[in-house]
């Protein structure tokens, strides 16, 4: 099974490629998941380098989509190959419903590299799994996932007032069908 869900990365697209974390990574990794700015609003905290690299050495030998697991991707600079982000996906237990969510350095932004990454991630997602349904779930406050959820398909669902990190705030949640 494992050498026929290989066959699928690296999945190229416009200025990245998505494919499986792996221990070389751990640098990047580190780097972008450090920034204060970009893991505000993340459900993930900053890990130790000992952590992290149990984490990629994880996600490099999972196989794809587990039901009631993560599985988390990487987003990797197409020229370089150097890690940019990483996405996840959460397949619900009975396999109907899927979660989403995406981490990309700041350097990499504003050149489409995450909608690029999350439709690649989707399009896999769909022809892997039978989820009826991907949900994108984010802060308020968090306008550029917004955009992007809204760029990708995804549409509006409801708002939920929440605590999180011990904050009063409003969880914006999107879904998109499959097609």
């Amino acid at each position: 099974m494992r050498r026929r869900e290989e066959q699928v990365f690296p999945r190229t697209f416009m200025g990245g490629r998505l494919r499986r974390l792996r221990a070389s990574d751990l640098e990047a990794f580190q780097a972008y998941r450090a920034i204060p700015e970009l893991g505000r609003f993340q459900g993930w905290t900053p890990m130790s380098d000992a952590e992290a690299s149990e984490f990629l050495a994880r996600m490099s030998g999972t196989s794809l989509f587990n039901p009631g697991e993560w599985l988390q991707l990487g987003i990797a600079d197409l020229e370089s190959d150097v890690l940019v982000g990483d996405i996840g996906i959460h397949l619900s237990e009975n396999g109907d419903t899927a979660e989403l969510g995406f981490t990309l350095h700041p350097a990499a932004q504003g050149r489409g590299v995450a909608t690029a990454a999350v439709r690649e991630a989707l399009q896999l997602l769909f022809a892997a799994t039978s989820a009826q349904r991907v949900l994108g779930i984010t802060d308020s406050r968090n306008e550029p996932s917004i955009r992007l959820l809204e760029r990708t398909g995804f549409r509006y669902q409801e708002a939920r007032d929440i605590v999180f990190r011990g904050e009063p705030c409003c969880e914006k949640i999107y879904a998109l069908a499959r097609g």
